[in-house]
């Protein structure tokens, strides 16, 4: 008898022990899956971060390439290495030819310009600078404005906005008869709340002065 409550009892103790470690082992993977979850939910957050940034920089790159053929990353960024390849092949053309016109500058006649009147453009189709601002969602805003194809416009709008916190998401660009049909969502760097009616206001301002 005494060996039987013995082994009774031995056997009570090692199931008492394993049920212990098993309930262990299941916090420990709880608290290794808590801890996957955040790192992944924080690579995820830079990776967004990472793609907006992208997105905004090629935004830049295209508003300085005058011939954008299509507004996926490739094609910005093949047209931007022959856009650039032709300025070179043109410096390289002039720097060979600036001895000569040294010798005869006063033969030298000024080189024709071609210049595209965006202003004109739009007024002969009746369009005009407008800017139009909606709460979506939290802090965000969705935004459209129209403005005025200058060279370096959107780049300087896009720094200007950096300058003052604004951040832009989603951003979408097209030219048409001289404008620029930005569509974008907008919200402040670190968190702050845009109103619609002062933002709009703030962005009319931006735009007199680029």
């Amino acid at each position: 008898m005494g060996h039987v409550y013995q082994d009774r009892l031995s056997i009570s103790m090692e199931e008492l022990c394993s049920e212990n470690g098993s309930s262990r082992g299941r916090m420990g993977r709880k608290s290794y899956d808590d801890d996957t979850r955040t790192f992944k939910s924080k690579n995820l957050e830079t990776e967004r971060k990472r793609r907006e940034k992208l997105s905004s920089r090629l935004l830049m790159l295209r508003s300085l390439v005058p011939i954008i053929t299509n507004m996926n990353k490739e094609t910005i960024i093949d047209d931007s290495i022959t856009y650039i390849k032709k300025l070179q092949d043109e410096v390289e053309s002039l720097t060979r030819e600036l001895p000569g016109i040294e010798a005869n500058s006063k033969e030298v006649a000024k080189p024709k310009v071609d210049q595209f009147d965006a202003a004109e453009e739009m007024k002969k189709w009746g369009i005009q600078e407008e800017v139009q601002v909606t709460k979506i969602d939290g802090n965000k805003l969705w935004v459209k404005m129209i403005i005025e194809n200058k060279r370096g416009g959107f780049k300087n709008l896009v720094q200007s906005l950096d300058t003052y916190g604004i951040e832009l998401i989603d951003t979408n660009v097209t030219a048409m008869k001289g404008a620029l049909l930005i569509t974008t969502c907008i919200q402040g760097m670190h968190g702050e709340t845009l109103e619609v009616n002062q933002t709009e206001q703030f962005l009319l301002g931006i735009l007199r002065t680029i």
